[in-house]
């Protein structure tokens, strides 16, 4: 074991011995879900996100701080690598807000192979990532601790649907090809830059759980879910109060030398926001 694993191991509460496996995929899957937040604060502070193997770890492990989908799923595959998993990641298009043209990608997920099955593993989407791996198979439901979802082919990709109320919505549309470093690091750079990206005009976080609940945070809007439905719902008086539940409910760091920030770093930022969910 070494101590990369160790810490991250540390960092998710998972004790148990891994091996190349289904149910250690499964497990480590929702335990990095209910540990490492879905946050994109760098973006909204703005400093720049590394997408290194170092600054990933010394980020999202060593400061306890969260982070999106290239660095969440870049920790998680280098995580599989390390135990022995055969594995890489794929690059998707965002497709949630059903856009007139097709966007660019912007959405890392990871490719996982078990023997002769193929498995998608994403613990990057916010509130509607995937919390156990799924089959790489068309048009089989298949359950997870927060949800139904299922796959869907289109031509030679694919496109990962989450079952809402009634309906099939479909989140994002991923590529099987081989991708290299640089091609996350642009697709990390228009998701921080790009004007019009949804990461620059709100705070979002998201914090799963075990149970099946989950915790969400749009700007000072918070919200604790339970199986689909709203138990407890607020918005915070004020950006201590945010500060508060960053550290509180989804357990953030805030006081690491190069990844922590104060409250008042925070507030001059958030008084682009208002305390309704709305980015100015």
């Amino acid at each position: 074991m070494t101590s990369f694993l160790d810490d991250y191991f540390a960092r998710i509460r998972y004790t148990a011995v891994p091996a190349v496996d289904l149910e250690t995929l499964r497990t480590l899957h929702l335990q990095h879900n209910s540990s490492i937040p879905f946050e994109n604060i760098e973006v909204v502070l703005p400093r720049e996100i590394e997408l290194s193997e170092e600054a990933i770890f010394n980020k999202l492990v060593t400061a306890r701080r969260g982070g999106y989908c290239f660095e969440q799923n870049g920790l998680f595959e280098r995580v599989l690598r390390e135990i022995g998993f055969e594995v890489r990641s794929l690059l998707g298009r965002v497709v949630l807000a059903n856009p007139p043209h097709m966007p660019p990608r912007t959405h890392r997920v990871v490719l996982v192979t078990l023997g002769e099955e193929q498995w998608i593993a994403d613990v990057g989407f916010g509130g509607l990532t995937l919390t156990a791996p799924v089959r790489l198979k068309a048009e089989i439901e298949q359950e997870t601790p927060h949800g139904l979802y299922r796959l869907q082919q289109a031509g030679p990709d694919w496109i990962l649907q989450f079952r809402h109320h009634d309906r099939w919505q479909s989140l994002y549309q991923f590529e099987m090809g081989q991708q290299y470093q640089a091609d996350f690091v642009m697709g990390n750079f228009h998701s921080a830059h790009w004007p019009q990206s949804h990461f620059r005009h709100h705070l979002l976080m998201c914090l799963h759980q075990p149970d099946g609940g989950k915790l969400t945070l749009t700007n000072y809007h918070f919200t604790h879910w339970q199986n689909g439905h709203v138990v407890e719902e607020k918005t915070l008086a004020d950006t201590q109060a945010l500060y508060d539940v960053m550290q509180q409910r989804f357990g953030l760091g805030t006081d690491d030398p190069r990844y922590g920030f104060s409250v008042e770093a925070l507030d001059t930022v958030m008084s682009r926001f208002d305390l309704h969910g709305e980015g100015a």
